[in-house]
């Protein structure tokens, strides 16, 4: 289920801060936060829930949310089997 359309997206406060120019790769803890055109350009620091991952705003990544592109989770490799040589 979407947000009502009659409610604005949400965003956290302190994210509001960092959309001057002023600080580079700001920390961000909150993945549930939209992501406005002004942040176009500008790379953040988003917490995956182990490490901080750098990613850089792009024009297709407005609307929707940060934690959408910082995975949290690893691709599981199997072992690779020793070969005889």
């Amino acid at each position: 289920m979407t947000r009502s359309k009659w409610k604005l997206p949400f965003i956290d406060k302190n994210i509001f801060k960092y959309m001057t120019l002023k600080h580079k790769n700001p920390k961000i803890w909150s993945r549930r936060s939209t992501i406005y055109p002004a942040a176009v350009g500008q790379s953040f620091l988003i917490y995956n829930g182990k490490e901080m991952i750098k990613r850089e705003i792009k024009t297709e990544m407005v609307g929707h949310k940060i934690g959408e592109f910082v995975p949290t989770r690893k691709t599981f490799l199997p072992p690779q089997k020793k070969r005889r040589t």
